[in-house]
């Protein structure tokens, strides 16, 4: 009997996942993917002998990958050089700095050191949020194509702990009165594109998965992710085929038979899997004629989250002072939230993350260098800010940053290489829409069933991965989409995981 087919296009992570389980499954995959590297955001930037993850850097959940690399009869330490993070991350504002641990008794004693009197409010979140933990969990690993999926049982279960009615910032301000120490818990709405005075409380999960879990670190970057997940399809048959854009996905009679790549070839497959920024696919390679729910206007009306201004830093030294995971805030960072939210300003005073692997891995620059990955958060291109013209100037406004708040001194004279990619660059080079790094907005008008489904409902035998989908941005959500459209793919050829 003949292997079923499956095209998937992009090879971003979500577009892995599903390849590396099905082709583990025995169907026959072929990865299309216009870049000449795998990942998407989640692939790396070459500069000289510096190497840079693209986009994330957090590694959070990593059961959520071995379970993945599992469903592929794989060990995904065999791969992939993971390290956890202690601390986590430092937190600098203008008057304290914070290094959060996911050790539970360390962590109590430096918040005692910085916020007095705020531990009890800590070991209340850890067991709350610990069950909003373990009961939402449960509702991100399941699809909702149906409304009656949205009105399970497991669902209604967890209605209590969903916080609909509250944004994240006022979830964490029942445990904490601080307001500098409930940043320090809701600043990873960023991980979603999102203000935590906007983001629905559900989120408040993000920091208990850092607290609960852990960070860590994978050698190499996250980009490895991304590599050995390629590694495993071709280990199992699967093909990956770069620089190959795809034009258009083949829709007939509602049904996807294929796709058209971008020098005119017809390729047919059983399934299409589609891994491209959502509204950006929608708007490039599905025909007007085929969209119904997802038209041009409906598109422009969605809400899509900010953007990122991105500087890649080869230096010739490795600031053994600046911690991995740093975040340098605003002095005010409500306002500075705002400013980005609003799409339209760029900050007098941004918030910006450093990323310093090079203290603990020799593996992305060489010898005695050290490659810095810079992310400051900023509105995206809806609101029509002319990069083109205020990019060098914010590059000189972030440099001084660094320099005056990072403690990275002299900066600018131990820059090798630099790289720079704008919201302009997101949506014109990456093809992302409105230039929205995480994809579609989090708010609850695009969650759960009322967020593309994974299985399309557009047209039959297409199905979707990747942040515009359910459960929604992130590497571990992201993972969790590519594991439910392939299970929902299994369980229309009669097979399970």
């Amino acid at each position: 009997m003949a292997k079923k087919k499956v095209i998937i296009v992009g090879a971003g992570p979500g577009g892995l996942t599903a390849g590396m389980i099905l082709s583990a499954k025995g169907f026959d995959v072929n990865i299309y993917e216009k870049k000449e590297i795998v990942g998407g955001r989640n692939g790396f930037i070459q500069a000289g002998d510096f190497k840079f993850d693209i986009g994330p850097t957090f590694f959070l959940m990593k059961d959520v990958l071995e379970k993945v690399f599992d469903l592929a009869n794989k060990n995904m330490y065999d791969y992939l050089k993971i390290e956890k993070l202690d601390p986590m991350y430092r937190l600098a504002f203008h008057d304290k700095t914070f290094y959060p641990t996911s050790d539970h008794d360390k962590m109590i004693q430096e918040i005692e050191r910085v916020f007095p009197g705020n531990s009890n409010g800590y070991i209340k979140y850890k067991e709350r949020e610990k069950a909003k933990f373990e009961a939402l969990i449960s509702c991100l690993e399941v699809p909702y194509g149906k409304l009656t999926d949205f009105l399970s049982m497991r669902l209604l279960k967890a209605l209590p702990y969903l916080d609909a009615h509250l944004s994240l910032y006022e979830v964490l301000s029942k445990y904490f009165d601080d307001e500098t120490l409930r940043i320090c818990f809701t600043f990873q709405a960023k991980y979603i594109g999102m203000s935590p005075w906007e983001a629905p409380g559900l989120f408040s999960i993000l920091s208990y998965i850092e607290h609960g879990g852990g960070v860590y670190h994978v050698y190499g970057g996250l980009n490895q992710i991304s590599q050995q997940m390629a590694k495993v399809i071709q280990e199992e048959n699967g093909k990956i085929h770069l620089s190959t854009k795809v034009k258009r996905i083949i829709v007939e009679d509602g049904v996807a038979k294929g796709i058209v790549l971008e020098d005119g070839s017809e390729l047919l497959a059983d399934y299409v899997v589609l891994n491209a920024d959502f509204a950006n696919a929608m708007s490039k390679l599905v025909d007007t004629k085929d969209r119904t729910k997802y038209t041009d206007d409906k598109l422009a009306k969605m809400k899509y989250s900010c953007s990122t201004y991105m500087l890649y830093l080869g230096l010739d030294k490795v600031y053994e002072n600046v911690n991995h995971h740093n975040i340098f805030f605003a002095k005010d960072y409500k306002h500075n939230v705002a400013e980005i939210v609003s799409n339209s300003i760029i900050p007098e005073d941004p918030s910006v993350y450093v990323h310093n692997p090079s203290v603990i891995d020799k593996t992305m620059a060489p010898e005695g260098k050290s490659a810095v990955y810079v992310l400051v958060p900023i509105g995206n291109t809806s609101g029509r800010i002319d990069w083109s013209k205020n990019k060098e100037k914010f590059k000189e406004k972030v440099l001084d940053i660094m320099e005056k708040k990072a403690g990275m001194t002299d900066l600018r004279k131990h820059i090798e290489e630099l790289r720079m990619i704008t919201p302009d660059d997101w949506e014109n080079q990456m093809d992302i829409y409105n230039g929205a790094t995480f994809n579609l907005g989090h708010n609850m008008g695009q969650m759960l069933y009322f967020r593309p489904h994974n299985e399309f409902e557009e047209f039959k035998n297409c199905y979707l991965v990747g942040g515009g989908t359910h459960p929604g941005s992130g590497l571990p959500t992201i993972y969790e989409s590519g594991r439910i459209s392939s299970e929902l793919i299994l369980k229309n050829e009669g097979m399970s995981l």
